[in-house]
């Protein structure tokens, strides 16, 4: 090998050492690799899925409000007397008068027959319960003040009359619901008594339909509704001014299908004498009978009318067969002989009286509590 392919050879070796010396710094120079991290995973709750095309989002749904529990009726009736005790009551305060007499002279008891009459209590009852107590107390007066007040509760509760069967027929036969139509003049508070009615029987374990078959004041339906909802109870009602036999009809239909315990039947507020809004009542009560028959038909009686809603009741008596009395509004404001007056002039027992604007102020009318709330002090 001559002197020239030596040199060649030597240059290469010596290119190949200084090119790998340059490699070897440059990788000592880099930063060691590092494997790379993945994200953390997240740790709230998962989501709901996402909502169908056209669907409202979950989250931007309204809250479901919770229903109410509407009170016992048992538990209403310790209101009773304190709004009907005889400092409260005008009736009340008649009946307590003659046990405060010092004597039970002739004056004393002319009084105590003008106090009850225009209590409400009438002109026949009024003398009636008179007669009995001045035969009673003619010999020891009210000198033992127990057992006066002993005979005044015993006459009393003869007026009252104890014995009439006030239950509330909301059964129906041959699996079909209770039918239950209330009727009444305008400004009464039908609607809420209906309302309230509604809650008295969801106390009692009952399912319930509404059927708004008032058709002709504003916003009638939709007041009925929501004292439905409040209580989980569905109401049928039909447009603003529509047929209230077809609403009615539609009302008994849906409880049927649903199985329903009772349908309620709201129906426009009408003056007595109104002949044509009146022979509609009689129209709505045929219909709804072609499914199921009208367990109970309810007048609802403003307490504070007096004589003016005893000519209302007749009136109703003659164009529907009235099975059972409401007395709204019967609280410190009003007199309370009524009661008595008004079952003597239909023949029916009141069932329900309203106590005042509380959405569980409908108490089960009971006589001998109505009497001991009157003569409480």
């Amino acid at each position: 090998m001559d002197l020239l392919q030596l040199l060649i050879i030597g240059i290469l070796g010596l290119a190949v050492v200084v090119a790998g010396t340059v490699f070897l710094a440059r990788r000592r120079a880099l930063p060691p690799a590092t494997k790379p991290e993945l994200p953390a995973r997240p740790t709230a709750e998962p989501t709901a899925p996402p909502a169908e095309p056209g669907e409202t989002p979950a989250s931007e749904l309204p809250a479901v409000p919770a229903l109410e529990r509407p009170e016992a009726p048992a538990t209403r009736m310790a209101r009773l007397r304190r709004r009907l005790a005889g400092s409260n009551n005008p009736l009340a305060r008649g009946l307590l008068s003659i046990l405060s007499s010092d004597r039970l002279d002739a004056e004393a008891w002319d009084d105590f027959e003008a106090t009850l009459i225009t209590s409400d209590l009438g002109v026949g009852p009024t003398q009636q319960l008179t007669e009995a107590l001045r035969h009673e107390l003619a010999i020891d007066g009210v000198s033992d003040q127990a057992l006066a007040r002993q005979i005044l509760r015993t006459e009393l509760l003869k007026l009252v009359d104890p014995d009439l069967d006030r239950e509330l027929k909301v059964d129906g036969a041959d699996g079909k619901p209770g039918v239950v139509l209330v009727v009444g003049v305008n400004g009464t508070g039908k609607t809420t008594t209906i309302g309230k009615i509604a809650r008295v029987l969801v106390a009692e374990n009952k399912t319930v339909v509404l059927g708004a078959a008032d058709t002709f004041r504003a916003a009638a339906a939709d007041q009925l509704q929501t004292w439905g909802d409040r209580v989980g109870v569905p109401t049928v009602r039909g447009p603003e001014g529509g047929d209230p036999a077809a609403v009615a009809y539609q009302a008994v239909q849906r409880g049927l299908d649903d199985g329903a315990d009772v349908v309620v039947v709201d129906t426009a507020g009408r003056l007595h004498t109104k002949t044509g809004l009146m022979d509609e009542l009689g129209k709505i009560k045929r219909v709804i009978e072609k499914l199921a028959p009208v367990t109970e038909v309810l007048l609802l009686i403003d307490a504070t009318t007096g004589q003016n809603g005893l000519i209302q009741a007749r009136v109703f008596a003659d164009v529907v067969q009235i099975t059972g009395i409401v007395l709204s509004k019967l609280d410190g404001s009003a007199k309370g002989g009524i009661v008595v007056q008004v079952q003597r002039e239909l023949g029916v027992p009141v069932k329900l009286i309203g106590l005042g604007e509380g959405v569980d102020d409908l108490v089960p009318f009971e006589a001998e509590a109505f009497v001991d709330a009157l003569l409480s002090e």
